[in-house]
């Protein structure tokens, strides 16, 4: 897959080179020095084609780490490994710059020589490199530890080590969306999806396997309920999500035919999902926008929003900004709740709220004073955008059950406490006026 791999300085200087295949030269070191890290225009693209030899490069602070290749690759593959070798080395010796590089570099040929083989991914995983190389080098390992690297390279559980053991079995989880959102001045929802993940920390002892449930409609809809009044339940209460991806640890053969997310957990924190919906969304907030133009040289403003969720809950950082035009020489607020300021470096009017229940209503007015402009041209108008955090997920997403299997050791899942929040916060939301 990769031809090559270059990490160079902010000079272009060669801080290491690894050429994995036969058809990459040094040539290649030079091309990208030439083209890229010495070209008299800033090179925006991650991705540069020189004499038919693709550069696939990023940049982490004064290094650039370039991969190198002359076949046609999933572009997105080489830059999820070249991430993962960023992590590795990360995990290894912390900050990647270039002291840390060059007094690390044999260390980090071992990475290299271990991570890839003939230009192809093989262990990224920083938990099992950590089993059997070290800062120092090599371990000098017993026949015993041999078998266990030997389990933890070649075997499935590559994610955690035996072993493991805590007087108090915990697991947490965070289920944590953004929802996005485009609406009309009418109300009229233009577009809206939630993107998600599901965050675990798991404290287990031994090798236990844990089972996840949720309420999409896949799911249910397997379980076959038979009763009219179940089936309406069901309706109303699962979710479609349109697509999702999973953790090395999840076994997809049961996912696929029971529709249950079977794992063996890694120790301590890790994204167990990421998933994506578009239907029957809970939209926190509505905000509802009023502007109108007096004559020339003034503009009033008015902005409603309300709190589409149960009175029992409380929206915390919520800030509302709404844009002024780029001729305003200043801007009178009132507002009923929270507090509001006009930024004249950003033209806009930030309106922030600590703390905001369900089924709530607030309003904002502003008049605008403008200046004379010679400009014709009709004010565009941007959007309305706010944040906020609130302590539901907007797509509905609930965890139906969450058990916990240790055959050898002895606890049951009664003995695991489990800790379950859901936190909902804003990506891009916004309201046309």
């Amino acid at each position: 897959m990769i031809g090559g791999l270059f990490i160079y300085n902010h000079k272009g200087e060669v801080l290491i080179s690894r050429i994995y295949r036969d058809d990459i030269g040094r040539n290649a070191v030079d091309a990208f020095r030439v083209n890229v890290i010495h070209a008299r225009q800033q090179v925006r693209s991650p991705v540069t084609n020189i004499a038919r030899t693709s550069f696939f490069h990023i940049r982490r602070g004064n290094i650039w780490l370039a991969a190198v290749t002359k076949q046609n690759v999933n572009s997105t593959l080489v830059f999820e490994f070249i991430l993962k070798v960023c992590s590795v080395m990360s995990s290894y010796f912390g900050k990647i710059n270039e002291d840390n590089v060059k007094n690390n570099f044999v260390l980090i040929y071992e990475l290299l020589d271990e991570i890839l083989d003939y230009g192809y991914p093989q262990h990224t995983d920083t938990g099992t490199l950590k089993t059997y190389i070290t800062q120092q080098g090599i371990k000098s390992v017993t026949k015993e530890e041999h078998a266990e690297i030997t389990k933890q390279v070649t075997g499935q559980i590559g994610w955690r080590r035996d072993g493991i053991k805590y007087r108090r079995n915990e697991l947490f989880l965070d289920v944590l969306e953004s929802v996005n959102l485009l609406m009309s001045p009418q109300g009229q929802v233009l577009s809206a999806h939630v993107s998600g993940k599901v965050m675990m920390k798991s404290y287990l002892s031994g090798m236990p396997e844990c089972k996840f449930g949720l309420n999409d409609k896949i799911t249910l809809d397997k379980q076959g309920k038979s009763s009219s009044d179940d089936a309406f339940r069901q309706n109303k209460t699962s979710i479609a999500i349109d697509d999702c991806t999973f953790h090395q640890c999840v076994k997809l053969s049961k996912f696929e035919t029971e529709r249950s997310i079977s794992f063996i957990p890694p120790d301590g924190e890790y994204e167990l999902m990421r998933y994506r919906t578009t239907k029957d969304i809970s939209l926190p907030f509505r905000v509802i926008p009023l502007v109108r133009e007096v004559g020339r040289s003034k503009m009033e403003v008015k902005v409603v929003l309300k709190s589409n969720f149960k009175p029992s809950l409380l929206a915390q950082k919520i800030e509302v900004r709404i844009p002024t035009p780029l001729n305003t020489s200043g801007v009178q607020v009132i507002c009923m709740k929270g507090k509001a300021k006009y930024k004249a470096s950003e033209n806009a009017i930030l309106w922030k709220i600590k703390r905001m229940g369900g089924m709530k209503e607030s309003q904002i007015s502003a008049e605008i004073e403008l200046l004379a402009s010679a400009d014709k041209k009709k004010w565009a108008r941007p959007p309305i955008s706010m944040s906020f955090e609130v302590p539901f997920a907007p797509s509905g997403l609930k965890v139906r059950y969450l058990k916990v299997f240790e055959s050898k050791l002895n606890y049951s899942d009664h003995d695991v406490i489990k800790w379950v929040r859901y936190i909902g916060k804003s990506g891009l939301y916004e309201t046309r006026c």
